[in-house]
């Protein structure tokens, strides 16, 4: 192994970078930082500092303040100690790298799309958690989540207030009051009841440029920064992108390319926290709002912007009478979500609830059904296999027959004993989703009797509620509250209405009347 001579050779080197690579780095970094501008060096300089030795052997001297302040900030460490000869690493330096490595390929996309040398986004971020104040950052959370559904929902159709005709935001009417999402949709858009079958769905694969502006560099860093200080999981693999739709009762058709989730992760996901922060007094402006989604007419834009999407559905499991519990009911599923996922943290929802994205193969996954049965197998049934954040990526068909869960090859076994149905489609006004809302209804209580006991939320989820279909008290409280995320309650509500209308015996549920205006 080398033996260096300062930390600041060590840290170069591990970098993967010569001495005129990290000079030309460090040059265009002093650039994007206005405290910074006057740090420069060169690397005759660098090469100096690097070995700690002088001109013509002599003690290195104080290093130019400006010069100190541009490497300190670059490493996270004092000019001091990147002067030192290198000793053992300290834990917390290696918990950095641990953390930064979890957030995958979001490097590589930021520092290909900014421009960057390999690893640039990387060592920018570590630099930055030597210093970050995750206390802040939980406070933050907290703030956020004190944001209650209907006040975001309400700000947010203020903001897009020139609603073009024939859409309007979903919402409901349940005692004296109106519930109303962010989700935007068409009247011909829900209460589809379309059975996912092949027939049903069509979907098209395309190869299409990228969309959308460049990315907001300091706003990308700032969310890779927080991922890493708070533990939240974030994998760059494949997601589709929405280019056009077309949605009506018994068939769903589309067109969809292959776009990147760091894409999306480091640009659309960050509305929903910039709208928050305003609302929660913590800053005015929303620059970048006003960037990617700007007007009505940006969102109905599908096909010009990155439009990312969201398959979740209600889950209704049917569950034989008990002397306990009552009759013959369904178990009504909802979820209360991690504060380590990256989308719709601390929120209520359905479950499964996922993001559109391809499990291996892009073309036979595109399905809205392939998305609802691989959820199902993570969320519900514990299959580590389908989850691309954990591992699976050696299997060559992790939905083979032969590697379902008992639970799923039972469902599968024979028709009928699982029913999936899409019952509206929209798009939300929170980052610019659409949102595919669906019903998975297990009719045969001999399920629950048999493996009522594998269903378990995996790791996106805190917590997991069971609703009897039959209490109306409960399920009316449920509709009111605030926790709700706003394409949770969309897919909630007309989950309900639906299987209202297959349930039979087995559902009593409030008097609940939809509106979209």
């Amino acid at each position: 192994m080398r033996a260096f001579r300062t930390v600041l050779e060590q840290k170069i080197r591990e970098r993967r970078q010569s001495i005129e690579e990290f000079a030309e780095f460090a040059g265009r970094f002093a650039r994007q930082h206005k405290e910074l501008k006057l740090g420069t060096v060169s690397a005759r300089h660098l090469q100096r500092l690097a070995s700690g030795i002088g001109p013509k052997g002599r003690p290195l001297g104080e290093v130019r303040p400006s010069t100190a302040r541009l490497l300190e900030k670059i490493f996270g460490l004092p000019i001091d100690e990147l002067l030192a000869a290198p000793h053992a690493e300290e834990p917390t330096a290696r918990r950095a790298e641990m953390d930064v490595n979890r957030l995958g390929g979001a490097f590589d996309w930021l520092d290909a799309r900014a421009g960057w040398l390999p690893e640039s986004s990387q060592w920018e971020v570590m630099a930055r958690l030597a210093s970050v104040d995750t206390d802040a950052l939980h406070d933050r959370q907290i703030r956020r989540a004190r944001v209650g559904r209907s006040h975001l929902s309400r700000e947010l159709r203020a903001y897009y207030a020139d609603l073009t005709d024939g859409y309007g935001a979903y919402g409901v009417r349940f005692r004296d009051d109106e519930f109303v999402t962010s989700i935007v949709t068409r009247s011909e858009w829900v209460d589809l009841a379309t059975r996912l079958v092949p027939e049903n769905e069509r979907f098209n694969l395309v190869t299409a440029s990228a969309a959308g502006d460049d990315v907001d560099v300091r706003h990308a860093v700032d969310r890779l920064t927080e991922a890493a200080a708070l533990d939240v999981r974030m994998t760059d693999l494949p997601i589709y992108r929405l280019l056009d739709i077309d949605v009506r009762s018994g068939r769903i058709s589309g067109t969809v390319t292959l776009s990147s989730f760091a894409e999306y992760a480091l640009s659309m996901d960050l509305l929903e926290g910039e709208f928050v922060d305003a609302l929660a007094g913590e800053r005015g402006k929303l620059p970048l709002r006003e960037r990617y989604l700007r007007d009505l007419a940006a969102v109905l834009d599908m096909g010009g912007r990155l439009c990312a999407g969201g398959v979740l559905a209600l889950c209704a499991i049917a569950r034989p009478a008990d002397p306990h519990r009552g009759p013959a009911d369904f178990a009504i599923l909802v979820q209360e979500r991690s504060a380590t996922v990256l989308n719709g943290a601390r929120r209520l929802s359905v479950i499964p609830k996922s993001f559109h994205q391809p499990l291996k193969d892009p073309r036979a996954d595109v399905r809205i059904s392939a998305t609802l049965l691989r959820e199902m197998e993570e969320e519900l049934f514990g299959r580590v296999e389908v989850d691309g954040t954990v591992g699976g990526h050696r299997l060559a068909a992790p939905m083979h027959p032969s590697r379902l869960s008992a639970p799923m090859r039972w469902l599968t076994e024979e028709s009928g004993r699982l029913r999936m149905e899409c019952t509206g489609f929209g798009l939300n006004l929170v980052s610019g989703n659409y949102e595919f809302a669906g019903l998975v209804v297990i009719d045969d209580d001999k399920f629950w009797t048999r493996f009522g006991g594998y269903v378990e939320a995996n790791w996106e989820a805190v917590g997991l509620r069971v609703y009897s279909s039959l209490d109306a008290d409960l399920i009316g409280e449920l509709v009111t509250d605030e926790s709700w995320s706003n394409e949770g309650l969309f897919a909630f509500l007309l989950g309900l209405k639906r299987l209202g209308e297959l349930g039979g015996d087995r559902v009593r549920l409030p008097e609940l009347t939809a509106t979209v205006r």
